[in-house]
This record gives C-alpha cells, sequence and structure tokens, in this order.
C-alpha cells in the first residue's frame, strides 16, 4: 500500500513543530507506521547548511535576496533526503513533514508582487522540486493560520535555537513584511486546492489551546 506524506505548514510561529509532533504521538498511539521529517535538515544535509548561512543573514537579508537562488537551497535539501522519503512511501509509511515544497512556494514567491511574476515562479518551483529534483509531491497540506502580527510576537518566545548561533530571530522571522507576504501567499496557494486545509488556529483573536488545534488537525488525517 502507497504511503501517506502529510505536510503541516505556515508561518514562523504558527506551532508547526508542536502539531508535528503531537500529530506523530497520537498516529503511533493509533498503531500507524510513521515517520516524523523536519525541513530544513539543519546539521544533516549539505544544502541545510547553506539554508542556514542564509537565514543568518549571511547573503543579506530576506527580500535582497533573489527567490530563484534562495529556492533552490531548499529543495537542495530535500533533493538529498528524497530517496528515503520515496521508499518510506513504497513502504506504507505514514509521513508527518514540519514543512516542505508549499514553504518555498510561500516564502519565496511571497517577495513578488506582480502575480505573472509570482505564478512563473510556482511553475519554475514546481519543475525544480517534483520533476528536476523527483521530490515526492504531499498527499495533504495543512495550513496552520495564525495571524502574521500574532505569529511575530509568538516567536519572541521561543528558545535559543542551535542554527541561529545565538540570535532569537532569523531573516524572515525578523521581518514582519516577509511574514504578511508568505502568509497571503500561503492562503493564495491553498484556495480551492482539494489536498491543502486551512486551520484557524484562532478564535475571536485569542490563541486556541494546542489539544483543541491538534484535534483539528487530526479530524484532517483521519479522513486519509
Amino acid at each position: 500500500m502507497q504511503g501517506k506524506l502529510v505536510v503541516i505548514t505556515g508561518i514562523d510561529g504558527s506551532g508547526k513543530t508542536v502539531q508535528t509532533k503531537l500529530l506523530y504521538e497520537r498516529l503511533l498511539k493509533e498503531g500507524r507506521p510513521v515517520i516524523a521529517i523536519d525541513f530544513p535538515q539543519y546539521g544533516k544535509t549539505f544544502f541545510a547548511d547553506m539554508v542556514t548561512k542564509y537565514l543568518r543573514g549571511e547573503f543579506g537579508m530576506a527580500d535582497s535576496v533573489n527567490p530563484y537562488l534562495a529556492s533552490l537551497l531548499y529543495a537542495g535539501d530535500r533533493w538529498e533526503v528524497k530517496e528515503r522519503i520515496t521508499a518510506w512511501l513504497e513502504e506504507g509509511k505514514f509521513i508527518i513533514s514540519n514543512r516542505y515544497v508549499c514553504d518555498n512556494m510561500a516564502h519565496q514567491g511571497g517577495k513578488f508582487s506582480a502575480a505573472s511574476e509570482k505564478e512563473a515562479f510556482f511553475q519554475w518551483l514546481d519543475t525544480l522540486e517534483h520533476k528536476v529534483f523527483a521530490i515526492p509531491r504531499s498527499t495533504l497540506n495543512i495550513l496552520l493560520y495564525v495571524p502574521a502580527e500574532m505569529a511575530y510576537l509568538l516567536v519572541e518566545k521561543k528558545g535559543q535555537r542551535d542554527y541561529l548561533a545565538g540570535e532569537k530571530k532569523d531573516i524572515h522571522e525578523k521581518d514582519i513584511n516577509h511574514l504578511r507576504c508568505a502568509q497571503q501567499t500561503f492562503l493564495e496557494i491553498a484556495k480551492g486546492k482539494k489536498d491543502w486545509v486551512i486551520i484557524d488556529c484562532t478564535k475571536d483573536g485569542v490563541l486556541l489551546p494546542e489539544k483543541t488545534v491538534a484535534d483539528m488537525v487530526w479530524r484532517m488525517v483521519e479522513a486519509l
């Protein structure tokens, strides 16, 4: 039986890591053969090391780095582990991915202001990731929606992360305009797509409890 690849996605501060962990634990409890994976693969692949340099600002701030060039780094990171992903799917495993191809589309595609340029980038990126690098397509993408202003503040609560070498935020997280543009692009990508689900993680301007969001995520995955 062919496996399933479920992506948990959203802008920085939306709760992806927590919900990936909770979904993984629930699938384990249900007795499913499940694998959890995070992108970028910090410290594990050549291209992830390059992504680290990008996120630290070594190539410039987010809006100054060409989206085509930046996206090559993220796609290369997935290419380095694509054989493992393909094998897991062939073995019938359930893969939960914290970020995936759609994150490249949103964060780098959000740098374009013209719709025609953004669409051309999307088509190029789809060719790069799924045809040139032959990275498997996702089965379901779950977008955790948290308003950019709220997510920006939630990032402040994160602990120290090794890949930032002591910095609190990477170049995406520091730039609220980048988060807003990425958020809007995520919504554009997800709109009307059968393989996308948008989960609003807030109610009346307040962040929902992690378990409430986890139950909403589970209902989407259970249908698979």
